[in-house]
């Protein structure tokens, strides 16, 4: 009798729902990131592969196009206007159009992310080129300098504070944007957003959306001990000050 009762009672718990079963759906839940942890590593993964190449592609494009803005003010307008043009676009509509001809891969998500950096990248490395001295300028020309050698090693120097608060604003949207790629399968996290939602799968919603401000706020540190490393002189000055 005490065997029978012991065994019902085993099997009673055994069937005990989780905290993220179909009856009990909380939103944190700690058995979640236990039993889907290699789903969550995947999703991360993924995240950070499509958000890195994202910037730095969007950073390779914009640098030629800002210094290619810094020659009239003209040219400026029109590069400006294009590159913030873009981010108009709806992700629902800019990744069909770029799918005919990468198709439903990571490639999609990246060249649209890079796009939509755009925006932030061109603008604050024009705004940083502009903001070097005229008479610093004036005296390296004086000295011999190029116009090669001017731009490595004094205009793109004294900008670089300016480029890094923009690489760091675009890091950080890229992150958020990322999960967008769900539409195209290539999402990251956001994969495990867009299903969690779908399913109203509370703890898989929470899990994934604090990773995404987890990965942000990490990569932001880090450009930032890049930039603190780069530029110790502004640091300098402001620790004065």
């Amino acid at each position: 009798m005490s065997v029978a009762s012991a065994s019902s009672g085993s099997s009673a718990s055994a069937e005990q729902p989780t905290c993220y079963s179909a009856l009990v759906n909380d939103w944190f839940c700690k058995d979640y990131y236990i039993d889907r942890q290699d789903e969550l590593i995947a999703a991360t993964r993924e995240h950070l592969f499509i958000t890195v190449c994202a910037v730095v592609l969007g950073f390779l494009v914009a640098m030629p196009l800002a210094l290619l803005a810094r020659r009239s003010a003209r040219v400026e307008a029109v590069v400006l206007a294009l590159s913030t043009s873009v981010y108009t676009i709806p992700s629902l509509a800019l990744f069909p159009l770029i799918v005919p001809f990468t198709g439903l891969s990571r490639t999609t998500v990246i060249i649209g992310l890079a796009l939509y950096s755009l925006t932030i990248l061109v603008r604050n490395t024009t705004e940083g080129l502009r903001g070097v001295p005229d008479d610093v300028v004036e005296s390296a020309t004086g000295l011999g300098y190029s116009p090669r050698r001017l731009l490595w090693r004094i205009e793109l120097p004294l900008a670089l504070p300016v480029i890094m608060a923009g690489l760091r604003i675009a890091t950080v949207s890229t992150v958020a944007l990322t999960t967008v790629g769900a539409l195209v399968a290539y999402g990251g996290l956001g994969n495990l957003l867009y299903n969690g939602v779908r399913t109203e799968f509370r703890a898989q919603v929470m899990a994934a959306s604090l990773i995404c401000v987890a990965i942000a706020v990490l990569l932001d540190l880090l450009l930032l001990g890049v930039q603190k490393g780069l530029t110790p002189w502004t640091w300098g000055v402001r620790s004065r000050g």
